[in-house]
């Protein structure tokens, strides 16, 4: 079956929404890296702006979703028109879920630079690297119409999750070993969990690129 001819004006505007998805996804990868890099470099700075910039992004979230939802009022698209429009407000409610655990990261990171430096926060970069790739290819897949690259996001998710559960066991015997340092290494232990919690809202981006591009829901599938 053929797909429906779109006017100009239709195309356009779904072209917009996806510009808008590809901004809010943007502007939330940045808030996650300064969030890190105000933890390991010790910049304040930096984790303030992760914190001030997550308005920006609960803004695009807004206007993604009365956009889409103009589109469907207006225009009732059908097949991958609608599955655009639908999903791209799917996308944007995970996104701004990745730069909320940005901005719970920076806070946390705050609390942490008031005290003198803690070396084991260093173990917390591989973790954080392969957090923000899955984002990165999450949305390259999105923005590339990568079907075959959006399947492949689950299986790099069991590596994070593999390194967030290593990682929470280190921590729980450094609090046995040092508990003067409890709080800077529960605190610790909260940031991995958000790192954690960012590959699952890569998983749902991918999967939500999946359906526009095939209209196949593998949600809650072992399909990796």
């Amino acid at each position: 079956m053929t797909e429906p001819t779109r006017s100009a004006t239709f195309q356009a505007e779904i072209n917009q929404l996806r510009g808008a998805v590809l901004t809010m996804a943007s502007t939330a990868q940045l808030n996650l890296e300064r969030a890190l890099k105000g933890l390991l470099t010790r910049t304040v700075s930096e984790c303030d702006a992760a914190i001030a910039d997550d308005e920006l992004v609960d803004q695009l979230e807004k206007r993604i979703d009365q956009e889409g939802m103009r589109i469907l009022s207006l225009h009732k698209p059908v097949g991958i028109d609608l599955r655009q429009a639908v999903s791209s407000m799917k996308m944007a409610t995970n996104i701004e879920r990745i730069s909320d655990e940005a901005g719970n990261i920076a806070r946390r990171a705050r609390l942490v630079l008031k005290n003198p430096e803690l070396a084991e926060i260093r173990l917390i970069e591989p973790v954080y690297h392969l957090a923000l790739n899955l984002v990165h290819d999450s949305i390259h897949a999105f923005a590339e119409h990568d079907l075959e690259a959006a399947y492949s996001i689950k299986g790099k998710d069991e590596a994070l999750n593999e390194a967030h559960n290593t990682l929470v066991k280190q921590l729980r015997s450094f609090m046995e070993q040092d508990p003067s340092r409890l709080k800077d290494y529960l605190d610790l232990m909260f940031m991995v969990r958000s790192l954690e919690r960012v590959g699952d809202h890569a998983v749902n981006i991918a999967e939500d690129t999946v359906f526009i591009e095939s209209a196949e829901d593998i949600r809650h599938s072992g399909k990796d």
